[in-house]
């Protein structure tokens, strides 16, 4: 578990949007922790440190609250659509060890055979994962790759520990000539074919 990952939460009663208003301008973030048959928690949270924790999908917290330890998934994070702000967080609560499901990103590794490009179908893939060992993405080399080769998620190595959800069939990588450099090709195959019977012509 990441020490940077520690956040001090504090609980809070108070509601509402001008209520919001205020912790925001305090620098802090309104948050909801529920799970496990727990009553829900409303805590607030340090802006700055939530800024950058969120910004790898996933993020689990160790959340401080009145002392005590409790983990917690980060499930939905509202953001003004205009500021980017974040304006709250959806929080569940999870136990080391236990079993969560998550979309984790697909990164493309390397380059494809030259002429050609590698699609990326399926952004993210649903992994079952330990709640505290949630992998930061998921790498799919495409070196060297030949047009036509196709990688679903079947194919795709997973992070120790991990079991595929999402449907073993999805296309996860295509590899392909771009439409434009294919027609050309095309053009100047036939130009080719359309010049020759004009060549023998002229040689008769």
């Amino acid at each position: 578990m990441d020490e940077d990952n520690k956040v001090e939460a504090l609980e809070r009663d108070s509601f509402g949007k001008g209520a919001a208003r205020k912790l925001r301008a305090a620098g802090r973030i309104p948050a909801v922790v529920y799970g496990h048959g727990t009553q829900p928690v409303h805590v607030s949270l340090p802006a700055h440190q939530i800024g950058l924790i969120v910004r790898k999908a996933n993020a689990v917290l160790d959340l401080q609250i009145s002392g005590k330890s409790q983990l917690a998934l980060v499930k939905d994070v509202q953001k003004d659509p205009v500021l980017q702000i974040i304006e709250h967080l959806d929080l569940i609560v999870v136990k080391k060890g236990e079993k969560v499901q998550v979309e984790v990103p697909v990164h493309l590794e390397g380059e494809s055979a030259a002429g050609t490009v590698a699609d990326l179908d399926s952004h993210t893939l649903t992994l079952e994962v330990e709640a505290t060992h949630i992998p930061e993405n998921v790498v799919v080399s495409v070196e060297g790759l030949e047009e036509g080769t196709q990688i679903h998620a079947k194919d795709v190595t997973l992070p120790k520990g991990a079991s595929l959800i999402s449907d073993a069939d999805a296309l996860v990588v295509n590899v392909h000539v771009p439409q434009k450099a294919a027609d050309v090709e095309e053009t100047a195959e036939g130009e080719e074919a359309a010049e020759a019977p004009a060549e023998e012509a002229a040689a008769e």
